[in-house]
């Protein structure tokens, strides 16, 4: 099956060796997004509170870039350096999904790049 690889101005360019989003078939692959301004490349001030929104406004940019939106994602994973976060991630994500929510998981890990406090990458299906 092609790859089609997803790319937009509207969210962070990559930091690395990957694609904001790869599509197969009528899947999308999104990659991991931090709390970049895309046009600035720079961490967003703030809270956690801010991180959160601009990790999803970035994400909502590569869905729209792949055809689809936030409505489309199928699985959700959610890296935060503190688990004490996670009842904010809760509030934020109902401000930008509504039921049926996607599946999702929320980790802990000691640390992202650039030093944020979260990261998501999801799975959607168009």
């Amino acid at each position: 099956m092609a790859r089609e690889i997803i790319s937009t101005d509207k969210a962070p360019q990559a930091i690395g060796t990957y694609s904001q989003a790869v599509k197969t078939g009528n899947t999308v692959y999104l990659s991991g997004q931090i709390p970049l301004v895309p046009e600035t490349m720079e961490m967003i001030e703030g809270e956690i509170e801010q991180q959160i929104r601009r990790v999803f406004d970035n994400l909502a940019a590569v869905a729209e870039a792949a055809g689809g939106s936030l409505a489309d994602v199928a699985k959700l994973n959610i890296f935060l350096v503190d688990l004490a976060n996670f009842a904010t991630v809760n509030e934020v994500m109902a401000e930008y999904f509504s039921e049926p929510y996607p599946a999702r998981a929320a980790i802990g890990v000691a640390s992202l790049p650039r030093g944020a406090g979260v990261e998501m990458d999801g799975v959607m299906e168009l």
